[in-house]
């Protein structure tokens, strides 16, 4: 798919990953919608878009929400037209052991929230960016559309505590080939990014020295991973038609230790 001049969403769009992958779909000429809870970073990150001379609109909106979501939607739609472009990249982290010092079990609230934003937010975009995408004409190759999740290394190499972010994140990763395979009627595809130690606002609250320790246990380069790089990897799975149902990882040849 040729990236000018579609329309694309991007849901946790207003920082990190997402803010990098807004700005390049941007760059390349997509009308992007800046989907983020947070709509004062979301509105951030699009006057410096508009400013550039991209075109952007923010939105506040909950992905674990439908109504929400659905208005986002919308409202995205009601600016740009239809999207062909899903980026799913919103997403929360936590690490809790199962039992804790005490002996107390883990709450189970904690589990369920982080699945809930992780897993079942991006399913809940999917299908309502699918439900839209599909009842688009087709371009070539019948293709109507394409979605890119986010999962983690921690879907594959879980550390100690993230008993919660490695599941949710191994259920975008289970979910990406089987729903390819249903959307494949639609002329949907659907691939899944898996990245490891990357520079976000999240790792950049880190003390420096534990930054520089992370970054050294990076095989190739060792240093922190660029969202810049994230993004140019999303933005060659839409531009690539053959890319589908597949998750790559995105890390630097990293494999994280158990702790």
């Amino acid at each position: 798919m040729n990236i000018q001049g579609q329309s694309a969403l991007v849901t946790g769009g207003g920082s990190g990953l997402g803010e990098a992958t807004a700005r390049e779909l941007a760059r390349l000429g997509a009308r992007v919608a800046v989907l983020d809870m947070n709509l004062a970073n979301a509105e951030k990150v699009v006057a410096d878009i508009v400013a550039a001379g991209g075109v952007a609109i923010a939105c506040g909106c909950d992905i674990t929400n439908s109504e929400s979501l659905q208005a986002a939607i919308d409202q995205a739609a009601g600016a740009h037209g239809p999207a062909r472009m899903l980026m799913s990249i919103a997403g929360i982290g936590a690490a809790k052991r199962v039992i804790a010092k005490d002996g107390t079990p883990a709450p189970l609230e904690d589990f369920v929230r982080v699945v809930n934003v992780n897993l079942i937010g991006t399913y809940n975009a999917a299908r309502l960016f699918a439900a839209v995408c599909a009842k688009l004409y087709p371009m070539e190759d019948g293709e109507r559309g394409v979605m890119v999740f986010t999962a983690s290394v921690a879907a594959f190499d879980g550390q100690v505590g993230q008993q919660a972010y490695s599941a949710s994140k191994s259920g975008v990763v289970g979910m990406t080939l089987p729903m390819a395979r249903d959307l494949a009627q639609h002329g949907i595809r659907v691939c899944t990014i898996a990245p490891g130690l990357f520079a976000t606002p999240l790792m950049k609250t880190l003390p420096e020295p534990v930054q520089q320790s992370l970054a050294a246990s990076i095989p190739f380069p060792a240093r922190l991973g660029k969202p810049e790089e994230f993004a140019q990897l999303a933005c060659h799975i839409v531009t690539n038609t053959h890319l589908n149902g597949e998750t790559i990882r995105l890390d630097g040849a990293l494999r994280m230790a158990p702790r």
